[in-house]
């Protein structure tokens, strides 16, 4: 709780006498002093600073004491407060001019994770979203609140795995499994993208751009992929005829098609030619 607390704007001490004094009769600064184990004049400063931010109320007497405003009541004021200062934003800074190219690099799960959860937040219409089954986990949550606001989200899967988002497309795990490093993507209303790999043994990474070079390309990725499914799906006896199993014949004909050595006892998957983009 008072990290969630902090998260609205509090400092740590005064989320810990906020709590000590919700659903509690008014206490004076002593009392809350004595339950959070802080000196009484730190406790009196964070007391006044809570009822200047409109969190806590003052009772007048001998001695002066303090009560915790309902936190349903502050979140109600901090939504209010929120929406004023995104509106005068929006209203000062929404025309600049377009945002140029850029590239940009998140290193470690936070900053990973914190990039996902904001271009999620801010698509307006449709994510294609592409990721290992192993790794689902870490972006569900946040597809499945933009899926909720009316956000097209289109999910393709690496293997199969149960989960309550709509579009869904499972793609077979290439020969091998998936690498030391499982690559993924985002492609955000066509504007906006993410790239970036999950390991075992290191952090992981991803990056942002809206170059139109990088948003084309995984766009191209996205639907080849969906053609040669369905094509696959349709024409399996077909092609496995006229190209050899796993496209032997194509492969032999492009060595450099091959971006990494198959893992022993294997060809390459019948699913994806170009594996290596995961």
């Amino acid at each position: 709780m008072i990290e969630a607390l902090r998260k609205l704007g509090l400092s740590d001490l005064e989320a810990r006498c906020y709590l000590a004094l919700h659903g509690q009769p008014p206490s004076s600064g002593y009392e809350v002093a004595k339950q959070v184990s802080v000196s009484r004049s730190n406790v009196y400063a964070a007391l006044r600073s809570l009822v200047d931010k409109g969190v806590c109320r003052t009772v007048e007497g001998e001695p002066v004491t303090f009560a915790a405003i309902p936190v349903r009541q502050v979140v109600k004021l901090l939504q209010a407060e929120f929406e004023r200062t995104a509106h005068l934003l929006e209203n000062e800074l929404g025309h600049l001019p377009a945002v140029p190219p850029f590239f940009s690099n998140w290193k470690g799960d936070a900053q990973v994770n914190l990039a996902v959860k904001r271009l999620a937040a801010n698509a307006s219409a449709e994510i294609l979203a592409d990721i290992w089954a192993e790794d689902l986990h870490r972006i569900e949550d946040t597809l499945l609140a933009a899926e909720e606001r009316g956000i097209a989200v289109h999910l393709m899967v690496i293997g199969d795995i149960p989960t309550a988002l709509s579009r869904v497309t499972v793609h077979s795990v290439p020969a091998g499994g998936p690498k030391a490093a499982r690559n993924f993507s985002l492609l955000l209303d066509k504007e906006t993208s993410l790239l970036g790999s999950f390991t075992r043994h290191s952090q992981a990474s991803a990056l942002e751009s809206n170059h139109p070079a990088v948003l084309d390309v995984l766009q191209t990725s996205y639907y080849h992929d969906i053609v040669m499914m369905r094509i696959e799906q349709d024409f399996a006896a077909e092609l496995e005829a006229r190209y050899g199993k796993n496209y032997a014949l194509i492969f032999q004909e492009h060595p450099e098609m091959r971006g990494r050595k198959p893992a022993p006892e294997s060809e390459p998957d019948s699913n994806r030619l170009e594996d290596d983009t995961h």
